[in-house]
């Protein structure tokens, strides 16, 4: 049988809610950052980042953390189909924090929680037989009904010929030997612990722990002693961490000395957080061992991994993607926290990014009606009948779009504020502007504050989007204020986990020429701006988007892309456009807003017109542009 997938993980699944705080006590933090967590799920999503296809088995709740997490395992590009909802219990949830280097407050909530619940039942022998190998973890051998679904799944694992891996993961109060307040212990002496631990052993290929976790597993404190224990029970490779020192693997007897082993190099960086390093670490001895790597090979990917995991916020965030890896191993370590290099950072967001911001975003035909000054100076406006009209918009966005990926819109929250709350999880890409309208030099909307930090208040989803009318004629002085003011918003983008999109419109500051975008483009590059997205004003000429798509490339190939503004043009005229731009692949679209609503709101709001005939023709205009976008891509393909 054709195997589909590389790793299959079971186990624990839940929400980890990580303390902000770096530095102080569980008890002073005051905001949270949610991700998922349990060391299978960290794994399975850590494997999907460098390249294997990765499943996961356990149970959620039917409720928002449950669903959270099957989304983001979809985002994560995660197979969920061994994921079970359970209508009785909750998701389990962790609260923790970082403290210091060695210290990292934690509670876990996983009272009669939905991956405890795992049962025989729950074990699908056709998605076994699919997988190439099956992982499990210590704490779901803690519980008969838990470890009955483990051992299950390691028996179809044999019979189909996977191979079998155990992360030993020993958390002692999930034993129940230590007390809800010792999150954090990671060693507790149990006779009783080692004894089914040991009972187990036998039908693992990989063995994989601390000195501590093979401490428990082999019933001795002496590392040595402990693992000669294992090894008269199982016949597994043995892989041991031993923190900054590395880790080493044995695949027979059991050496005099922990340095006798087959090691891989480890990486000088500060340790920051060491919470899910473990779990990076597997990910990374995974991608060797299945990909028939030497032990040091697997290991120098498991210490890389591991590496990164130390050195940033979260676990699963943290772990890198296989460029990632692949750039890290080739550069090395140029500053030790790095979480604060900025090269690798970049290489970071950009190859994770759709894990954080999921939907398939190749084409764009987005529905901008996120104007405010032209809205305003319309007869017949006020607030109340402009976040009306928005609500309209957003009706005739949706319509179009009838739940097919590749459709956005681009709303303030100024006017538009209840029609981009509605838009949220409708499937839509959504762009929410950041400017003051028409500013030059650029100011941006009162309500982010001064530092930006409006943005912390936004939905995940949203995308940060400014317009900065500059051109490369602009003095100096007027370059770097506009220049500082984009750099801002995007750090504070970053910071909050908010792609941005940077318009710019040289031709409503001066004239215009094939070179003129591109060093526009080049330019905010050198001041740090690597945007997500970018939205520019058509060019009438191939040679014009070709400088403009070579100035990107050359700078960010991980860009998402472009799309095409449309200054309120008539549909020939951007019909024209759009042919020009749709032989480049990495303009995915448009961004088209007063050609679609400008007539129809002047009707609307002069009452000429009703609801519904405003939602219809928006909704025709908005159809014909999408058919002309996608008419001018498939002409492009078919003349390439």
């Amino acid at each position: 049988m054709t195997k589909l997938l590389d790793v299959i993980t079971i186990g624990r699944a839940g929400v980890d809610l990580y303390g902000q705080q770096v530095g102080g006590r569980l008890e002073d933090m005051g905001s949270f950052a949610k991700y998922i967590g349990g060391s299978p799920t960290n794994i399975a999503c850590g494997t999907a980042r460098l390249g294997l296809r990765s499943g996961l088995i356990t149970r959620v709740g039917d409720e928002h953390m449950g669903r959270f997490i099957r989304e983001q395992l979809v985002r994560e590009g995660v197979d969920v189909r061994g994921v079970a909802t359970d209508p009785e219990r909750l998701t389990a949830l962790v609260i923790l924090g970082i403290r210091d280097e060695d210290s990292f407050p934690l509670i876990f909530y996983r009272e009669n929680c939905a991956d405890m619940a795992l049962c025989e039942d729950d074990i699908d022998e056709g998605l076994i037989a699919e997988t190439r190998s099956v992982l499990a973890t210590g704490t779901h051998l803690s519980n008969p009904r838990t470890e009955a679904a483990v051992i299950r799944a390691l028996e179809l694992a044999r019979k189909h010929g996977a191979r079998t891996a155990l992360d030993i993961d020993y958390r002692p109060n999930l034993w129940g030997v230590a007390g809800h307040g010792a999150g954090e212990s990671r060693f507790v002496e149990s006779a009783a612990v080692t004894a089914k631990l040991q009972s187990t052993l036998h039908v693992f290929d990989l063995i994989v722990g601390t000195e501590e976790e093979f401490h428990i597993a082999g019933g001795s404190t002496d590392t040595i002693a402990a693992l000669r224990a294992v090894r008269a029970v199982s016949d597994a490779t043995l892989v041991c961490k031993r923190g900054a020192r590395g880790a080493v693997a044995f695949e027979g007897a059991i050496p005099a000395s922990l340095d006798d082993g087959e090691a891989g190099p480890g990486f000088p960086i500060e340790v920051f957080n060491v919470l899910g390093a473990g779990d990076g670490f597997f990910s990374g001895l995974l991608k060797g061992w299945l990909d028939g790597e030497s032990w040091p090979r697997a290991l120098e990917y498991a210490n890389a991994c591991g590496a990164f995991a130390v050195s940033r916020h979260g676990c699963t965030p943290a772990y890198p993607s296989l460029e990632e890896l692949q750039f890290f191993l080739r550069r090395g370590v140029v500053r030790p926290d790095l979480r604060n290099d900025p090269e690798l950072e970049q290489i970071h967001w950009s190859t994770n990014r759709a894990r954080n911001h999921g939907g398939d975003w190749s084409t764009m035909r987005v529905f901008a009606f996120d104007h405010r000054a032209q809205l305003e100076a319309m007869p017949g406006y006020s607030p109340e009948q402009g976040g009306a009209f928005k609500e309209l918009c957003l009706q005739a966005a949706l319509r179009v779009a009838d739940g097919r990926p590749g459709y956005g819109i681009l709303c303030d929250d100024r006017i538009g504020r209840r029609a981009l709350h509605a838009a949220s999880g409708s499937g839509l890409w959504i762009g929410r502007p950041c400017e003051w309208p028409g500013s030059r030099p650029l100011a941006l909307e009162p309500a982010l504050g001064p530092d930006c930090g409006g943005l912390e208040a936004w939905a995940r989803e949203n995308v940060v989007k400014v317009l900065c009318f500059c051109h490369p004629d602009d003095d100096a002085a007027l370059r770097a204020e506009q220049e500082a003011t984009v750099k801002r918003l995007f750090a504070a983008a970053r910071r909050n986990g908010l792609e941005f999109l940077l318009e710019i419109i040289p031709s409503k500051v001066g004239p215009v020429d094939d070179d003129t975008t591109a060093t526009l483009i080049r330019q905010f590059y050198a001041a740090g701006v690597y945007p997500d997205w970018w939205k520019l004003e058509p060019m009438r000429t191939p040679a014009a988007w070709a400088k403009a798509v070579a100035a990107i490339e050359d700078h960010d190939r991980h860009t998402r892309g472009i799309v095409v503004l449309g200054l309120d043009a008539p549909e020939a005229e951007l019909a024209a456009s759009f042919a020009v731009a749709a032989a480049f692949p990495l303009v995915r679209g448009f961004a088209v807003g007063r050609t679609i609503f400008g007539t129809v709101a002047r009707d609307w709001l002069a009452g000429k017109i009703g609801d519904e005939a405003a939602v219809e023709e928006m909704a025709a205009r908005f159809a014909r542009l999408s058919g002309l976008w996608d008419k001018a891509r498939a002409g492009a393909r078919v003349a390439a």
